[in-house]
């Protein structure tokens, strides 16, 4: 059986185009509103340790690291990690990445249940994407691809789930860090549109990559069917 064929490419197109389009409108976006300053001046780091504070989190550490676009909070360390970017980055679009990182702590703090969801599904989907490597390389060259078949789709359910849940899960986390910003008064009314505009264009990319499982498992699924008849 010709795992890879014509039809394969039908289902893994759709992902890969929406992927490489959201990457592209990501870095447009930011780019373009990295280059505005906020009217505060405060930074991104700032910004964060003023939502933690308010919220009560006085303790949870607001911490630099390395990368581009590396922001995110650690629910198993209880801390926030900004990009050098946007932990000293005083644009529209630092304050509005590291007000998104500081909502996943406030969806830690109030046990959010999609989000309590989505840890608990960390481990599972580590090994999934670990074990689908070894899987499929082994189904590929011992000519076991109709056996593993079964696996694999076990596999990419695991994956679609979590990537199912992590969708509203990061439009739940810019919802609360937008109603933050304007209710602290972190933001102007006039830049209300800069902060929309890069939260929405980072969500884009959890959308590609749910879209992307979706049709990697409906192939599966297929393959898996045809094997059958």
């Amino acid at each position: 059986m010709m795992l890879f064929n014509f039809k394969y490419l039908l289902f893994a197109l759709p992902g890969l185009l929406l992927g490489i389009w959201a990457q592209i409108r990501l870095h447009s976006i930011y780019g373009k509103y990295s280059q505005v300053p906020i009217e505060s001046g405060r930074t991104g780091a700032q910004t964060a340790r003023r939502i933690l504070d308010n919220a009560g989190l006085t303790d949870m550490p607001v911490e630099e690291v390395e990368g581009k676009l590396s922001d995110h909070y650690d629910p198993t360390k209880r801390a926030l990690f900004l990009s050098s970017d946007n932990f000293h980055g005083t644009s529209v679009a630092a304050v509005g990445v590291a007000a998104h990182e500081a909502g996943h702590a406030l969806q830690h703090q109030a046990a959010y249940g999609l989000f309590n969801l989505r840890m608990a599904l960390v481990p599972a989907t580590q090994f999934a994407n670990f074990a689908y490597i070894g899987i499929f390389f082994l189904g590929m060259f011992l000519g076991l691809m109709k056996i593993m078949l079964p696996i694999i789709i076990l596999i990419f359910g695991v994956i679609t789930l979590f990537q199912l849940v992590t969708l509203p899960v990061e439009y739940d986390a810019s919802s609360r860090a937008k109603e933050q910003l304007f209710r602290l008064g972190l933001v102007r009314e006039d830049e209300r549109v800069g902060v929309s505009q890069v939260l929405h264009a980072a969500a884009l990319t959890y959308v590609a990559a749910l879209v992307s499982s979706v049709m990697e498992l409906l192939y599966y699924v297929m393959a898996a069917r045809d094997s059958r008849s």
